[in-house]
């Protein structure tokens, strides 16, 4: 049975208190992993993001949400510059754990007998270089919408965790998934908000005083067509779309399709 005295118990409401009152949610994970090590062992630590869920941002891309690929994006550490883990992920013997949807608490060595997982690329390259042994791994989920995870590592020569400690943990992750379930939802708000203000491609031909076939060709551009295609559909040389495309530049105020996409709405 879980057991703390009193000065634990004052840290963990009062980290739970910050989960949520931290308005800048790098500062409160960072302020988490912290306030974490004062109640449990921690040699080094990280914390990240999902990169579907915090990652790129741009519009219209809602529709293609299932071709973007899982990913750790924005860390925080503590006791360690950084590591691998995120460079390493694909070889992650835990992989299938992280990205399952489930919010979830676990040890790496429950999942894997200890004399195998010394001996996976994984550990080698993300373990071995920190001299870190043992790992605690949470998962944060939300209606099977993989959010983010935190490890903390063990030095060589260091115990194993606990499942107090495991336990402690998994009484955390609902209110971190919870709370990064809040921002993921507030930072869609503020996308298509964005998205909104942006001109589609009918009004960007008229506030830019388009001409009829321009604004033809930025609707190409802007349904990912190459210049080669758009030659063939339009029936035009080249040098001829090439001076539609400058002529569209000039007129937006950009310098190249990166631009367009920043200032044109890709959905009518």
């Amino acid at each position: 049975m879980l057991t703390l005295d009193a000065n634990q118990w004052n840290i963990v409401n009062n980290l739970i208190y910050h989960i949520y009152a931290d308005i800048d949610e790098t500062d409160m994970r960072r302020r988490f992993l912290e306030q974490l090590a004062a109640v449990i062992d921690i040699d080094a630590a990280d914390f990240f993001l999902s990169g579907k869920v915090f990652g790129d941002g741009a519009c219209g891309k809602e529709d293609r949400e299932s071709e973007v690929r899982d990913s750790l994006v924005l860390p925080v550490y503590y006791k360690t510059r950084g590591n691998l883990s995120a460079e390493c992920d694909d070889i992650d013997y835990s992989r299938g754990i992280v990205y399952g949807g489930k919010a979830i608490v676990y040890r790496d060595s429950d999942i894997m007998r200890d004399e195998e997982r010394v001996e996976t690329p994984y550990f080698r390259k993300v373990y071995a270089p920190n001299h870190w042994h043992y790992s605690l791994q949470m998962v944060l989920a939300s209606g099977g919408q993989f959010l983010g995870a935190a490890t903390f590592y063990r030095k060589d020569g260091a115990p194993d965790f606990t499942w107090d400690d495991a336990m402690l943990v998994d009484g955390l992750k609902d209110h971190l998934s919870l709370r990064l379930s809040r921002d993921a939802e507030e930072l869609r708000r503020e996308q298509q908000e964005l998205c909104q203000e942006k001109p589609s491609v009918h009004e960007a031909a008229q506030l830019f005083d388009l001409t009829h076939r321009e604004e033809t060709v930025l609707r190409k551009l802007m349904d990912g067509c190459e210049t080669d295609e758009i030659c063939a559909q339009l029936s035009i040389t080249g040098n001829t779309l090439k001076k539609h495309i400058q002529n569209l530049y000039r007129k937006i105020g950009v310098s190249d399709r990166v631009g367009l996409f920043k200032t044109i709405r890709e959905r009518e």
